[in-house]
């Protein structure tokens, strides 16, 4: 019997041990995802190399085995404020932490901890399970008027070997159903205190990930820096209006935020409080003049508050 493409199903766990396998069931842990990609088995190649008095290839051999696991998650809340969604726990594995006010909002601000979250991912490929332990990542932002705006995460984990099992029927929580970005549902935009029109957003939190398996240490993913950055496209203004360009010529940051969602328990609030513009450039949109105004994100003198994501 062929794999089915279309019955595939994801679950994710916060480890309390790194590397040790907390279970995920689909009961409790199942996350809704879109545009899966998986690499169930990623190594570095090892050629043997060998001198022969024939023509041939050498063995190869396999080294540090890992897995890499890339989807998407709708950009929504829990749909009850104080509650963390479902995907939770893959953002504390991209070194974020989260702080809950009971009721009231659940905020994620990235941290330079060296031992940050992870999560053992479960990936069901009809029938074929792939357990990936240790994983940690990083992620981005992608918001567009008109669509669905997501979250695509990358991970890497430690390989595991896959078994035979049967996927269970999963139970959904904590996701609420989405609402597109557009006029109305999306409010409260500024890009360095200007409330321009907004067209497209995107941020890449950029953590630099590496896996090592040293000699008498445990085999573990490291996230060893970040660089968020992105990109910001309104309808281009005069300079009267607003001067983008003695924004990213000179030496001052700006603040970048947004609110996406009306209903309590599906509002999220992006804030960079401190961007720095890069160069920005026009480009034609049904025959009006867009500005794409690229941006890095940068802490303050206290440190991991590039950003924060608050959901309410």
């Amino acid at each position: 019997m062929p794999l089915l493409s279309r019955r595939q199903l994801l679950l994710a766990k916060a480890e309390t041990t790194y590397g040790t396998d907390p279970t995920p069931t689909a009961g409790a842990n199942a996350i809704l995802v879109r545009n899966i990609e998986v690499t169930p088995l990623e190594a570095d190649t090892v050629s043997r190399e060998l001198i022969r008095p024939y023509l041939g290839q050498s063995e190869q051999l396999l080294a540090q085995t890992r897995v890499l696991i890339n989807f998407e998650v709708e950009l929504a809340g829990s749909g009850t404020a104080g509650t963390p969604p479902a995907y939770g726990p893959l953002l504390k594995a991209c070194s974020f932490t989260e702080t809950v006010a009971a009721s009231t909002s659940v905020t994620y601000v990235p941290n330079s901890s060296t031992s940050p979250g992870s999560v053992t991912i479960y990936f069901n490929n009809d029938g074929v399970l792939h357990k990936a332990t240790g994983c940690r990542g990083t992620f981005s932002l992608n918001c567009t008027v008109g669509e669905i705006p997501t979250i695509a995460f990358e991970f890497t984990g430690i390989y595991n070997a896959p078994t035979a099992s049967a996927i269970s029927t999963p139970t959904y929580s904590a996701q609420a159903d989405p609402v597109v970005f557009k006029q109305g549902n999306t409010t409260s935009f500024q890009v360095f205190s200007y409330a321009g029109c907004l067209q497209s957003f995107t941020m890449e939190l950029a953590n630099e990930l590496v896996y090592r398996e040293l000699v008498g240490c445990t085999k573990e993913v490291i996230i060893t820096n970040r660089a968020p950055a992105g990109e910001v496209m309104i309808e281009a203004v005069s300079v009267s209006a607003h001067n983008f360009f003695n924004d990213a010529t000179g030496n001052s940051t700006g603040n970048l935020t947004f609110q996406h969602g009306q209903t309590a328990g599906n509002i999220i609030t992006f804030t960079a409080s401190q961007i720095d513009l890069g160069n920005p450039s026009y480009s034609d949109e049904d025959g009006i003049q867009m500005l794409t105004l690229p941006y890095i994100a940068t802490p303050t003198d206290s440190g991991n508050d590039e950003m924060q994501l608050v959901f309410t």
